[in-house]
């Protein structure tokens, strides 16, 4: 099992990961809440000269569900960008929220804008990493927060082989019960490429995304521990910075 991190330090991740004794690193590779082309990364020679593996995680603006042309389109170029800029550092997937349509829209019509997205985007040539699909907390109309969503989803787009990421948090405020949920997650992509192993601060279906260290949050952190095995998938963690050192330990403590 390859476990690591999210590190906040994006100027220097590999330096970050070495430090937390993490497997693999995800990052950002512009602002999160921006609209910003990703150049060349300073630090590529030793990112790709590194045994830790990175994954990258795509900026929350992005929304290529939207039924708006100005969200949508802009999206689709940012995906674009961000997978190549991800393959320029050897990173082995980017991380993209499943977005969601506005209250009283159709949210099949979100599901066959993400099939367009792949569709456009074979005609030139494919994305440069595999574009790792995550579920998401909230919202009636998202694309992935719920698991018979995410069927719909996967049987629009699973021809074009996406990867799928499944956040624990997210899925334990989405209302889905954990002690399944990776079987469930199979059964709708035969997949998951990546988990976002995090507790959450706050009660069941609760739609709010707040994480919390794992033995910490509202989650039984056994079970996290066993969704970590079952999932057989890279491990990374997004639980609050000051305590993700001792979070890599414990995971690895009880994973054997």
């Amino acid at each position: 099992m390859r476990i690591g991190a999210h590190v906040r330090q994006d100027d220097d991740p590999i330096g970050q990961g070495e430090r937390l004794g993490a497997d693999l690193v995800q990052l950002f590779l512009s602002d999160p809440q921006k609209w910003v082309t990703p150049g060349e990364h300073p630090r590529t020679e030793q990112i790709l000269a590194s045994e830790i593996d990175v994954v990258v995680h795509s900026p929350y603006v992005i929304n290529v569900a939207s039924l708006n042309n100005r969200l949508r389109m802009p999206s689709r170029k940012a995906v674009a960008e961000h997978a190549h800029a991800a393959g320029e550092i050897g990173a082995f997937g980017l991380v993209v929220h499943g977005g969601h349509v506005r209250d009283g829209e159709n949210v099949a019509v979100g599901i066959e804008n993400w099939r367009k997205l792949f569709e456009r985007q074979q005609d030139k040539g494919g994305f440069a990493v595999p574009i790792l699909v995550e579920n998401t907390a909230g919202g009636d109309f998202a694309m992935a927060r719920y698991i018979d969503t995410i069927g719909r989803l996967w049987d629009a787009i699973g021809d074009y082989g996406p990867g799928f990421c499944l956040d624990t948090c997210h899925a334990w405020a989405a209302g889905e019960d954990l002690v399944d949920v990776v079987e469930r997650v199979h059964a709708v992509t035969g997949r998951i490429d990546l988990v976002h192993l995090n507790n959450s601060r706050d009660e069941f279906d609760s739609a709010r995304d707040r994480h919390a260290n794992l033995a910490d949050g509202a989650i039984d952190p056994q079970l996290l521990v066993e969704i970590a095995k079952k999932a057989d998938a890279p491990i990374v963690l997004e639980t609050p910075g000051e305590g993700i050192a001792d979070d890599i330990a414990y995971l690895r403590e009880h994973t054997g």
